[in-house]
This record gives C-alpha cells, sequence and structure tokens, in this order.
C-alpha cells in the first residue's frame, strides 16, 4: 500500500541477504535513510519525507519484521532481530541504491538500528540523528519503577512462551490504537490513514511475533553487543541529533544530551513540543531541526 507518502515516493524491494526490504525513495541530493518505530512502518515520515526530499535523496524503509518488509523466523538466541542484523540490512539497501555514505534519522526502535550501523559501519553514516529515545544499554542500565511502568511494554514484549503474541493477536487494532493512542500529547493528530495502515500490517501474526523478537533481541543479544562497545570504548564518532518530546518520558525522565555524550563523541540536543511521536505530532519542528542538521553535515553519495 502506498498510503499517505506522495506518488514520487517510488516503491521497490531490496534484497538484504535473503531478507526483502520494503523501500521507498525520491528526491535528489545529499542521501538520508529515514528509519521509522514500533509499532508502525515507513509511513510515519509522511509528512516529513516530502519536506526533506525538497533538497535531498529520501530513503524510507520498512525494518525487517515491520510493515511489508520480509519477517524470517528467528532462534534461540534472536540473532535475527538483532540491532546488528537489523541494521545490515539498511546497510544492503543503502549499498545497494548506490549510496555508500548516508546521514540516518531514526525514531524510537529505528533510533536504535541508525545507533547499531553508525558503530559497526562508522565509514558510512556521516550523520546520526535519534528521535526520543536513548541508548538502550543506558536505559536497562538506569532502569526503576518508573521505568517499568512508563515502559511496561519493553518486558510485556519479551516473554516467552507466545504470551505477548497470543494477547496482541487477539486484538491487534486495539493495542496499536491503545499504545499509540497513550503516548500522544497535542500537536497535529495521526492520520487516521496512516493509524489504518499500521493496523493493517500489525495485524499480520508474523508482524506481531517479529516485533516482540526485537524487543527480546534488545534485552539479550544487543545487550551483549553494546556492553562490548561500552567496555572496549568503542563510540559512535560522527555528529549526533538527539530530539526528543518535551511531554515524553524519555524527554520528563533522563538528560537526553548527557545520556547519549555517553556514548558519542559529538552531541547536540533539542526539545520539540509533543510527545513520543515526533514525526507525527510536531512534523513542522521535526523537518526544521533535522533539515538544519542534515545542512550542517551533509552526507556524500
Amino acid at each position: 500500500m502506498n498510503g499517505l507518502l506522495p506518488a514520487e515516493f517510488t516503491p521497490r524491494t531490496v534484497d538484504a541477504d535473503g531478507v526483502r526490504i520494503h523501500v521507498r525513495t525520491a528526491g535528489e541530493g545529499p542521501p538520508v535513510l529515514l528509519l521509522h518505530g514500533y509499532p508502525q512502518t515507513h509511513q510515519i515520515w509522511h509528512h516529513v519525507a516530502p519536506r526533506l526530499a525538497e533538497t535531498h535523496t529520501v530513503v524510507v524503509t520498512d525494518l525487517r519484521g515491520y510493515g511489508d518488509s520480509d519477517k524470517p523466523p528467528s532462534d534461540a538466541e534472536h540473532a535475527p532481530y538483532a540491532k546488528r542484523a537489523m541494521a545490515l540490512d539498511q546497510l544492503t539497501v543503502m549499498r545497494t541504491l548506490g549510496f555508500e555514505r548516508f546521514a540516518v534519522v531514526g525514531h524510537d526502535r529505528g533510533g536504535r538500528v541508525g545507533h547499531r550501523l553508525a558503530l559497526d559501519h562508522p565509514d558510512a553514516v556521516t550523520s546520526l540523528a535519534v528521535l526520543d529515545i536513548v541508548p538502550t544499554h543506558y536505559a536497562y542500565r538506569h532502569a526503576d519503577a518508573a521505568f517499568a511502568t512508563g515502559y511496561y511494554h519493553w518486558f510485556f514484549l519479551t516473554a516467552g512462551n507466545g504470551i505477548p503474541e497470543h494477547l496482541i493477536g487477539k486484538d491487534p487494532e486495539f493495542w496499536i490504537r491503545a499504545r499509540m493512542g497513550a503516548r500522544h500529547h497535542g500537536g497535529t493528530p495521526f492520520s487516521p490513514a496512516a493509524m489504518d495502515e499500521y493496523v493493517r500490517c500489525f495485524s499480520d501474526p508474523a508482524a506481531i511475533h517479529a516485533s516482540c523478537e526485537d524487543y527480546r533481541a534488545a534485552a539479550s543479544i544487543d545487550l551483549v553487543h553494546d556492553r562490548a562497545d561500552a567496555d572496549g570504548g568503542r563510540r559512535v564518532t560522527c555528529p549526533v541529533l538527539a530530539l526528543w518530546g518535551d511531554s515524553s518520558f524519555v524527554g520528563r525522565h533522563y538528560d537526553v544530551r548527557e545520556a547519549w555524550e555517553t556514548y558519542a563523541d559529538d552531541v547536540r540536543g533539542e526539545a520539540l513540543n509533543c510527545d513520543h511521536y515526533l514525526p507525527e505530532e510536531a512534523p513542522d519542528d521535526t523537518a526544521r531541526a533535522l533539515g538544519e542538521f542534515l545542512r550542517k553535515h551533509p552526507a556524500g553519495g
């Protein structure tokens, strides 16, 4: 489904080592890759991507396990949904499209994939923008009762024995609308067409299972990778922009810039007047902040 992005965003499928990734591209200029979060698809960028495409080549994708991309089977270690594997998908997409160096913008889960992409492939990522997250390793290290309550889904989705899959699968539309509605504060309302698209994609049992595997990986194999980086002093070396909602849990409970400075060398940050879904709730400010950052740190093709 093309959804809300304009027709000039050309769809295609890229084979990333056997995992088919749904991709759409538009615009000309320095390349920028936009990555969505949970439980959305690339359509979360429907306000922002056309504006960035006025000055950039914009690539939007569905992460593996989400949207119209493949949902490969997992394993006991959840390795197929490690951010390392998901990041490699996106590197393959950009290399297939002819981009050796590019900027990355990630919201929510997409920000975690972008973080791993910048760590594992610093030669490729020229700048990184992360929207309404702190690093996974940091979040778990600073977990407390407020985190467990506000981010209960992190723990629910990691449960075994098919428990979250079964419960969400009974009424995926309720889960999507209730989960997203609980993290919206004023600003631009969610587009009904975008919400319908999220429900369509998430109604696939394979998508529900894959997204749970994404969170299971974050609580296991991703932490192994993150701890190894932290212990070895490995950091993000490209410029980083952190954006967050001033009403979001992230904005209310963390010093976001300070958190990212623990993991990256060159960080700047800004709070926007919204909750969690910056590209949909505050599209004007999101597009402005991203445009300014990308102009200061252009990618090479």
